[in-house]
């Protein structure tokens, strides 16, 4: 018997390129845009942010970041005692201490005094300003809340001026007599360099958690998966406080978190201690 090879070819079409660049579009009559023009309108809509926009977007983030050296790494909120006494024990239990915290208590309220804070800064109200500075700086609810805030609160004012000043901020500054809080520097500061109020709002309720986070990270402990879980349950909470802080007066300051005060207050004497607050 005599066997028959067969053998079967197929032809692939194959796409050849060649390194001659495109021939550049035709554009309508008076059209600004010029080939390789990247401000250029994409199909989408705009192309980018504006300057000013990139500027402030770049200060928040580098203001209101971990690594902006305010000292922020050194204080719990009392999460420390919460823990301790065993009311935070896991991410589920930490992510329900910081609703509240955010929601019905610090957040909301230093939320509400940076709104007021940015608005009569940014339109020149001294005696205003001073009477917010001064009910902010009373309102913290303890001893250890009150180093807290004022520290992190001067170190904000003390680098924001050294690496980041403009026309009137010092101005802005003198206006308030005695110490200055974080929330109040931080709408101080963002007004001065004309940081759009919502945006800074946002930015600093998101700084909030995160340093609370990282506090019951390091406390608990928790690992950085589940950090980042906590953080993302969060989002919603941040952003219905400061939709509400942006619409509050000075009347609906309160905090309903008593359980975190004490935490506050009793960390003061808590035997052994990582963090200052």
């Amino acid at each position: 018997m005599t066997s028959i090879a067969v053998t079967i070819t197929t032809a692939i079409p194959m796409l050849m390129t060649t390194s001659k660049p495109a021939r550049p579009r035709r554009r309508a009559a008076g059209s600004a845009d010029t080939p390789g023009d990247d401000t250029a309108p994409s199909p989408g809509g705009r192309s980018g942010m504006q300057d000013d926009e990139a500027a402030a977007l770049y200060r928040l983030m580098t203001w209101l970041s971990p690594s902006f050296p305010v000292g922020a790494f050194s204080y719990s909120s009392g999460i420390e005692w919460a823990v301790e006494a065993g009311d935070i024990v896991d991410a589920a239990s930490l992510r329900d201490w910081l609703v509240s915290m955010l929601a019905d208590g610090p957040g909301f309220c230093d939320g509400v005094l940076l709104a007021h804070t940015h608005r009569a800064a940014s339109s020149l109200d001294a005696a205003g300003l001073r009477d917010i500075a001064e009910l902010a700086a009373a309102f913290v609810p303890s001893r250890e809340r009150c180093l807290e805030t004022s520290a992190q609160g001067r170190a904000f004012i003390e680098i924001a001026r050294a690496a980041w000043n403009c026309g009137g901020l010092d101005r802005l500054i003198s206006q308030c007599d005695g110490a200055i809080v974080y929330p109040v520097a931080v709408g101080l500061v963002s007004a001065a360099h004309a940081i759009a109020l919502p945006s800074t709002l946002h930015a600093f309720l998101h700084a909030l958690a995160s340093n609370w986070i990282s506090a019951g990270a390091r406390l608990v402990p928790l690992g950085q998966t589940d950090s980042q879980r906590v953080l993302a349950l969060l989002e919603p909470v941040v952003v219905a406080t400061g939709k509400r802080a942006l619409r509050a007066s000075l009347d609906d300051l309160g905090s309903a978190t008593f359980r975190a005060d004490l935490a506050s207050m009793r960390h003061e004497t808590q035997y052994t201690r990582l963090f200052r607050s």
